[in-house]
């Protein structure tokens, strides 16, 4: 990743000398909110990272000042902030907002959908940017990839699921769409954010939550209280979002839009490469220094029984939205070629390489 900072800083250096209007630019002052505390790594490290690369790429004329949930209050309500204006971006999740608008949805990861490399492919090689900006110029907003952590685990639970029936009356912390497929199943869902979890899951607020992996979930205790890890099927690639205020961004000078959107593409890669180091490392130790987690696969009719639910909920939502409608058939199109290319090049490889071991 240093080289990649390194070749910004060319880049941006190029791009500040060019313009002869750098040298006479005002200061630029912003605010970001985050919808995680501030120490709550990798998620916030993206937008911790973004600030100091715009600083220095505008020799200290544009410093963006980072505030954590910790400090805003309402680690759910920056979407409105920056609405609004009173903060000029934030740092979230945009599935966060699926009680706002649906379409939200399709920026972070939907159930039984794309890899992280689809949906990469999708968003700057496909129409995934175009969406994008349609779905969030309607609030006055932009939105860009914020950081990915790839594939989740599918939730600690206090007790073993068996069956579809163990799920019904559950309370979990599910957000996003996974949240309205488990609640056609039966789970009472609830969004908590994360600073919250744990408490709720050692007092019974809460049976069971999803977070994000080994190597963030494990950091937070869940096992302590809820030992049964599911693998995943509800977010195959959780991107994080970057929102900014339309009307901040386009009073930016044109040098500075150009450095803020490609800090934005690198500190976004460099959180996937982060979370998964972290959860390589967690998983390969967990065996050793965790014997007490029980790591399960949910059996396959419920599995089935969460892709039918998912399949369900979303044409009920297609139904009554068009441009729900079109972004999933967009996704769904763009996937069908992709999948192919992603079975041919890494499932295989993966499968040839463990029939070698």
């Amino acid at each position: 990743m240093k080289y990649m900072f390194k070749l910004i800083l060319i880049i941006s250096t190029i791009l500040l000398f060019a313009d002869s209007s750098f040298a006479s630019s005002k200061r630029v002052h912003w605010r970001m909110a985050l919808s995680w505390p501030s120490t709550l790594t990798p998620l916030a490290n993206p937008p911790i990272k973004l600030a100091k690369l715009v600083k220095k790429m505008t020799n200290g004329k544009f410093v963006i000042k980072v505030e954590g949930a910790e400090k805003t209050k309402s680690a759910l309500g920056v979407f409105d902030m920056v609405k609004g204006g009173a903060y000029q971006m934030d740092h979230t999740g945009s599935y966060y907002y699926i009680g706002k608008d649906p379409n939200t949805v399709w920026f972070t990861t939907v159930p039984w959908g794309m890899t992280k490399a689809e949906q990469d492919a999708w968003y700057y090689y496909g129409n995934g940017m175009k969406y994008m900006e349609k779905v969030y110029g309607k609030y006055g907003m932009l939105a860009f990839p914020g950081g990915n952590t790839g594939v989740q685990m599918g939730g600690w639970f206090k007790k073993e699921i068996n069956t579809v029936n163990d799920l019904k009356g559950l309370k979990m912390r599910i957000p996003g769409f996974a949240g309205k497929v488990m609640a056609r199943l039966g789970v009472n869902v609830v969004n908590i954010p994360g600073g919250e979890l744990y408490t709720s899951l050692d007092r019974g607020t809460i049976d069971a939550l999803e977070w994000v992996g080994p190597g963030m979930d494990i950091k937070m205790g869940f096992y302590k209280v809820a030992p049964y890890y599911y693998t995943g099927w509800h977010e195959p690639a959780s991107e994080m979002t970057f929102l900014i205020n339309k009307k901040a961004y386009n009073k930016l000078p044109k040098n500075y839009q150009v450095i803020l959107k490609t800090a934005m593409r690198a500190v976004s890669a460099d959180m996937f490469m982060e979370n998964f180091a972290d959860s390589a490392t967690a998983w390969a130790k967990i065996k050793k220094e965790y014997p007490g987690i029980k790591v399960e696969t949910f059996p396959k009719p419920v599995l089935k029984a969460m892709k039918k639910a998912t399949d369900e909920v979303m044409q009920s939502y297609a139904s009554k939205n068009p441009l729900f409608k079109e972004i999933w058939n967009d996704q769904k199109a763009f996937m069908a070629k992709a999948r192919k290319w992603s079975y041919m090049s890494r499932y295989y490889y993966l499968q040839a390489s463990k029939e070698v071991q």
